[in-house]
């Protein structure tokens, strides 16, 4: 039987101050080319360090994909990264997830970053399909 595809939002953050390239989105563009596999649909989005589009974007991407799960992958000032997070587990109803990304070569590069969330975001996805699966075989007896 095949799987139902499943939709999965990951963000990273633009520049920022002195900081002309932000690290979590560069993970996040690596992530997106490995992918999550054939039956996940990856949708990547660069957010700008600004909280009026975090507050309208976040629920914008979980009303348009409605993914399980999402994660705001954040290099940026506490402040805005807890927002950020915030309002994606709310409109998520807790299907969120934070990761900060460190800066590119300190100590890890591009592509490890980007093998890293692959590999998190991956284990996540397998977590919820088996707490789904107990849920729905409690629903059945």
């Amino acid at each position: 039987m095949e799987k139902p595809r499943r939709a999965v939002v990951v963000t990273g953050f633009g520049p920022f101050g002195e900081h002309a390239v932000n690290a979590s989105w560069i993970a996040v563009q690596e992530l997106e080319k490995l992918g999550l596999g054939d039956d996940v649909d990856l949708h990547v989005y660069e957010v700008p360090v600004e909280y009026q589009t975090v507050q309208r974007l976040i629920p914008a991407l979980w009303k348009k994909h409605s993914p399980q799960p999402a994660g705001p992958w954040l290099d940026v000032v506490w402040y805005l990264c807890d927002f950020t997070y915030y309002t994606s587990l709310y409109q998520s109803r807790g299907r969120s997830a934070f990761i900060h990304v460190p800066p590119l070569g300190k100590p890890y590069s591009a592509q490890q970053l980007g093998r890293a969330l692959q590999a998190i975001i991956e284990e996540m996805l397998d977590v919820l399909e088996h707490s789904e699966d107990k849920i729905n075989c409690q629903h059945e007896h």
